[in-house]
């Protein structure tokens, strides 16, 4: 009878120390294209969705528009939305960042509009009242009161983001996605469970550290709640 073997690889274990001891290079390579993929995604996406939800709270004509278009582009399945940007972009980063943009923009066009529309009008006002101009008026007073409903929206795109980025796995730039594709492919249990809880953790602490600046950035709702 032949003995099993005493290597967690060579039994091919879910759970193997030895596989991020010896891939070590492999899953740091991955985590940062992970967390590079979806910080430039989300960038992108919220320097597009503050003009945007801003046009939309400011004027009622395009309302309509800029919130039916970015709740289509969120339908789309992500892998019929990566053939139709292939044409454009590739088999490249690119093509992974543009979809995940896009994707992003629903989430936080929506939670800005929302915040925006939640400021009181007797505080718009008032800072008329003091001097304010249009563009005073929404750096000041509209957007930083409009910070917890963005920092909610922002929250969830991340998230979103983060899980999405395997996707594009399909275009050789999946992040982490590339492992666990990859894992299930030779069915390698150490490749597909390490990477996967590395893409939780990857959520997790971004929400946390999210949630944290928010915090940071909003005193006067620690006080409220006070």
């Amino acid at each position: 009878m032949t003995a099993p073997p005493d290597d967690c690889l060579a039994r091919n274990e879910w759970i193997c120390g030895d596989y991020i001891s010896t891939r070590s290079e492999i899953l740091l390579d991955a985590v940062l294209q992970h967390l590079g993929l979806t910080f430039t995604a989300v960038l992108v996406a919220l320097v597009l969705a503050v003009p945007l939800a801003v046009a939309a709270r400011r004027w009622k004509w395009a309302t309509g528009p800029v919130v039916g278009v970015t709740t289509i582009l969120y339908t789309i399945p992500s892998l019929a939305m990566f053939s139709l940007l292939l044409p454009v972009y590739g088999l490249s980063a690119t093509l992974v960042v543009a979809g995940l943009t896009l994707y992003s923009l629903t989430l936080l066009v929506r939670n800005i509009l929302a915040g925006l529309r939640a400021v009181p009008e007797e505080t718009r006002q008032a800072a008329r009242g003091m001097g304010y101009g249009p563009v005073r008026l929404l750096l000041a007073v509209e957007l930083p009161l409009a910070l917890p409903a963005a920092m909610a929206g922002l929250r969830i795109a991340t998230v979103s983001a983060i899980s999405l980025v395997t996707i594009g796995a399909i275009v050789g730039h999946g992040g982490l996605g590339n492992l666990i594709y990859s894992g299930m492919n030779t069915f390698f249990k150490a490749e597909v469970l390490t990477a996967s809880v590395l893409c939780v953790v990857i959520a997790i602490a971004a929400d946390l550290l999210l949630l944290m600046t928010q915090w940071l950035l909003t005193p006067w709702t620690r006080r409220q709640a006070a």
